[in-house]
């Protein structure tokens, strides 16, 4: 029976695929929120990339992605300009460029010596390990936009319990693979791989994600204080004291509530408080209205020359705060600039950043004496919340402490307009509360703010640039998750599988080299 032809599409139908692949994954994410669409996206990229030279491969995987990463990323250059958000999306999508080459190296072996399914395999533990790396490269890389935060709302979405956003990625790709086999004419194979990714699926309603509060949880009476700034943009704390007065005016406002914490976004005092008496004394008002303590986000004038963004606990009682926690990963670009007379050349925008944040040096929890108990809050400022070491220092610090603890992420989405960047980060927080079987409080100064249970379910979402509070009873709690314990497994076996998969290849290249095959040493017979 004659073997079917392989699959080798003309160049023009590969580069159509790649970008389908892309903008198919950019739909997963929100506002679109089609989050099955990752899968038939990934196909597409993979049957874009099956058997190509490694240069082609670095040429299809940046098409994909550009059509990716520009769509998704939009919102970044909303208020400073095309360039910084082309620059941005390049910047990413070279990753994918990057993974395109490696696939292109390691599949092509496999393919010859007639190892389809080990060619597919290195898609899914090869686009894991691109994730690794854009998320930790350069400058602590930037991790937005993983194939995880588009599956806020899908039945993956509960393997973060086991293994972290990684997982997630993972079985997204994999689910990819039987469509890719289909297609490259491998139906055994692909049945197969149907009947493994039909088990995947199946395993994810039997992960264990926390619903019920366990028996040693601490119910907290929290409100979120989301009070709005005066105008979206790069300005928008332009009237700096009127975003201050908005958050203690809606603190006031939920003063009659029975409370045990109240807590406002990053941001949401950009005078810094300890050294202005007036900005003290204001939040001193809204502590003495609710008379429990008030976790503020505040622009600190230190260390000199350079400014902090922290997050500052406030007692009743106490004229000074009683905890704070820095931001350990200030953003490049936006909260310092690194080689700045380099990047002058390329944009001035860079001098919209006119003094530098410090880092952070620890995690931190903030202990409270609530009504049922004392608990602790784990503050994270904004883009943290994307980094998944910081995250899974911050849980096992608050473990740590003794109490159980409720994640809070404190940001400040007015500087990115009406767009999907502030229901983006807020999938990414549903993934953290799967993750860290813990609630989530979400609050933001212009929203998208919320409570978000351990199982990734949201509760009250409130507007963009609206005034609004959320008063909300969260379970604090204490242990650790599997994904905790185990930290970045997913991504350690995806390496090493990576690896596995090019040695099997290049020694089956070697062979192929050396050892004649029959054929070929009949012909030398003959002509001999």
């Amino acid at each position: 029976m004659p073997q079917p032809a392989p699959f080798a599409p003309p160049a023009w139908v590969r580069a159509a695929l790649a970008v389908a692949g892309g903008l198919l994954v950019w739909l997963s994410f929100p506002d679109h929120d089609l989050h099955l669409a990752a899968i038939p996206g990934m196909a597409l990229v993979g049957l874009a990339l099956w058997d190509v030279r490694a240069r082609t491969g670095a040429l299809l995987g940046l098409l994909a992605g550009w059509a990716m990463f520009l769509p998704t990323l939009h919102w970044s250059g909303v208020f400073v300009g095309d360039l910084p958000w082309i620059a941005l999306s390049t910047l990413e999508a070279l990753y994918v460029a990057a993974f395109g080459a490696v696939m292109g190296w390691v599949q092509r072996p496999l393919v010859r010596r007639g190892a389809p399914v080990l060619a597919v395999l290195a898609l899914p533990v090869g686009w894991v390990v691109q994730e690794l790396l854009r998320g930790t490269t350069p400058f602590g890389g930037f991790p937005w936009a993983r194939l995880a935060f588009g599956q806020a709302d899908s039945p993956l979405a509960r393997l973060a319990y086991l293994g972290g956003a990684p997982l997630v990625s993972l079985a997204v790709t994999l689910l990819a693979v039987p469509i890719i086999l289909v297609v490259v004419r491998s139906p055994r194979a692909a049945l197969a791989s149907a009947g493994m990714a039909a088990l995947l699926v199946g395993a994810t309603l039997v992960v264990p994600v926390p619903t019920e509060a366990p028996e040693d949880s601490v119910p907290a009476r929290l409100a979120l204080i989301q009070g709005n700034v005066p105008r979206a943009g790069l300005d928008f704390n332009a009237e700096r004291r009127k975003v201050l007065d908005n958050h203690v005016v809606g603190t006031e406002a939920v003063a009659g509530e029975d409370l045990d914490l109240v807590v406002w976004p990053e941001n949401s005092s950009d005078i810094d408080p300890l050294r202005n008496l007036d900005a003290g004394a204001q939040v001193r008002r809204a502590v003495d209205a609710v008379g429990v303590p008030v976790v503020v986000g505040a622009i600190l004038d230190e260390p000199s020359p350079e400014v902090s963004n922290a997050s500052l606990l406030y007692e009743p009682g106490q004229d000074e705060p009683t905890a704070r926690y820095v931001k350990q990963h200030p953003v490049p670009f936006a909260e310092y600039v690194p080689y700045r007379d380099f990047f002058r050349i390329f944009s001035d925008k860079v001098d919209l950043v006119r003094v530098g944040f410090a880092k952070g040096p620890a995690p931190a929890s903030f202990d409270v004496t609530g009504a049922a108990g004392p608990f602790a809050v784990v503050p994270t400022i904004c883009f943290e919340v994307a980094y998944d070491g910081l995250m899974r220092e911050a849980v096992h610090h608050a473990e740590d402490s003794g109490s159980p603890s409720i994640l809070l992420v404190q940001t400040n989405n007015a500087t990115f307009g009406y767009t999907d960047e502030s229901t983006q980060q807020l999938a990414i927080s549903r993934i953290r509360a799967i993750e860290h079987g813990r609630p989530v409080a979400h609050v933001s100064t212009v929203g998208v703010s919320a409570v978000i249970a351990p199982d990734g379910s949201v509760s009250q979402p409130t507007e963009l640039f609206t005034a609004a509070q959320i008063v909300e009873t969260l379970d604090a709690r204490a242990g650790l998750t599997p994904s905790d314990r185990l930290g970045p497994w997913v991504e350690w076996v995806s390496g090493i599988a990576l690896l596995a998969l090019v040695a099997v290849g290049r020694r089956g290249s070697r062979r192929a080299r050396v050892v004649p095959s029959p054929t070929t040493e009949l012909e030398t017979s003959a002509r001999a």
